[in-house]
């Protein structure tokens, strides 16, 4: 069983950043596909970035166009942390920002079906 745990939300004002964190417990954080995701009120859960396993694709990355060139994701395998670093934020962007992890094996995926475990998220409010 892995266990997630966001930090780092918060509020901000439009065109600030934030930077989230997700520590996973276990041993097999490396081998893992981490995803962010974020849901706001009323609204699906979306997709936001993706980062791969070490290996083959090690840190192949994937991002929502939305964030493209505003939000970077990567990780620290020796902390078990996935990062998002997220800059020139707007308030289209308030949500609860949700860390993924995928058993080893599982693919690159945008759905958020595709992942195993779930933090339990963490609010991020941008003000106009």
């Amino acid at each position: 069983q892995v266990q997630l745990v966001e930090s780092g939300g918060g509020l901000v004002q439009a065109g600030g950043s934030l930077r989230l964190s997700c520590a996973a417990s276990g041993r097999t954080f490396s081998q893992s596909v981490m995803g962010w995701f974020r849901q706001a009120p009323g609204k699906e859960r979306e997709f936001v970035a993706t980062i791969g396993a070490s290996g083959g694709s090690a840190y192949y990355v994937n991002y929502a166009d939305s964030v493209k060139g505003r939000m970077t994701i990567f990780r620290d395998n020796a902390k078990n942390t996935v990062y998002l670093q997220m800059n020139s934020l707007k308030p289209e962007d308030t949500a609860v920002y949700y860390c993924a992890a995928g058993k080893p094996g599982t693919s690159f995926s945008v759905r958020p079906g595709a992942y195993d475990y779930w933090g339990q998220g963490t609010q991020v409010t941008v003000s106009s």
